[in-house]
């Protein structure tokens, strides 16, 4: 027997149902073939429930798409493996959301993937991403410029809580699970060739209008001139990314409830908390935001405007430090009563004490 590709078990218990997502590309075949390998083990068996998923996304020619979802299912039976097959037409959903493409296609993906737990027929779905894609990943994010959550990437594991299917039926657990981060596109063909298996090739991979084929084709080749090793470099600098973001999230929930303010404050004391929905608001005293070093101050501002369900910028954290006085940026002001109107709707104003954040 040729040799295993290597793969994160960490998360995989006997008993579980654990479903690969599989697109016909090398990666997914790899990944699939791996754990039906270590499944059928003698020794050591997984034990697992395995089966498969497959989207047909409904973005490249028909004729394409068709013959990944034959080839998917010619695959699954040669291996008696179940598939869960979804349909999907990504187009029509970005068009009518006003998203990218690879938004709205990922975003049909994971919903499928969490309906399939939320019914029960999965505990944890599998998806094939390498060392490679973490790279990818974290590149797109900074040039898009990600905070530090962001350069976090791909996360190995991401838990996912899903509403009931019915009123008879409880919430489900499941999880999201990349064990293949470690592992390079490089040993995923090997592992493929020593075994004979074809895989499919998305046309769509070498179309460099999309933003990672451009960073996969254009960029990569570039950084590693530079650095032959960039690839591992970036994703070190994912896992740095997602501990430290583990230890800010411990430091703020200590923190949060100290400065955060509901509502607005009233004559004679206490304050106004309003119960319509959407008219939601939080405050902060500035002179507990003065008590707090730079770094947490800003955390703290952000995640003020989380609570309210908006994203700030690093443009917009910046206004927003200067409303508080803790900023010199001269096209805002910090005397009482001054605004700002922020991105999608959320609104800050300065009083003699406090920064009011509120929805517009």
């Amino acid at each position: 027997m040729p040799q295993a590709l290597s793969f994160n078990r960490e998360h995989i218990r006997p008993g579980d149902r654990i479903s690969v997502a599989i697109s016909g590309g090398a990666d997914s075949v790899a990944l699939l073939l791996a754990l039906h390998e270590a499944n059928a083990a003698p020794r050591d068996s997984l034990g697992i429930g395995l089966s498969a998923i497959h989207i047909h996304h409904g973005i490249r020619d028909a004729t394409e798409s068709d013959a990944d979802l034959a080839f998917v299912q010619d695959l699954c039976l040669q291996h008696d493996i179940p598939l869960h097959l979804h349909r999907a037409d990504v187009p029509a959903r970005a068009a009518q959301n006003r998203e990218t493409i690879e938004e709205a296609a990922r975003e049909t993906r994971y919903a499928y993937f969490r309906s399939l737990i939320a019914s029960g027929h999965v505990d944890s779905v599998l998806t094939a991403h390498t060392l490679d894609d973490q790279a990818e990943t974290v590149l797109m994010k900074i040039l898009r410029g990600a905070w530090t959550e962001g350069l976090s990437a791909i996360h190995p594991v991401v838990t996912v809580t899903t509403q009931a299917a019915s009123s008879q039926q409880p919430a489900r657990t499941g999880k999201i699970l990349r064990p293949m981060l470690s592992t390079t596109r490089a040993q995923v063909e090997s592992f493929l060739k020593a075994r004979n298996q074809r895989w499919r090739t998305d046309s769509t991979n070498a179309d460099t209008a999309y933003t990672r084929n451009r960073i996969r084709h254009e960029l990569m080749p570039q950084l590693r001139t530079f650095n032959p090793s960039i690839d591992q470099t970036l994703a070190n600098l994912a896992e740095l990314a997602r501990d430290e973001e583990l230890r800010w999230q411990t430091e703020l929930s200590r923190v949060l409830p100290q400065v955060l303010l509901p509502g607005k404050p009233v004559r004679g004391g206490g304050r106004a908390v309003a119960t319509a929905p959407g008219s939601s608001g939080v405050a902060i005293e500035i002179e507990r935001l003065r008590s707090l070093d730079p770094a947490l101050r800003r955390r703290v501002l952000r995640a003020a405007a989380r609570q309210l369900g908006f994203r700030l910028s690093f443009d917009e954290t910046s206004r927003l430090l200067s409303l508080a006085g803790f900023g010199n940026l001269p096209t805002v002001s910090a005397r009482p009563g001054a605004l700002l109107h922020l991105a999608k709707g959320l609104r800050a104003q300065r009083t003699a004490r406090e920064i009011q954040l509120s929805r517009e």
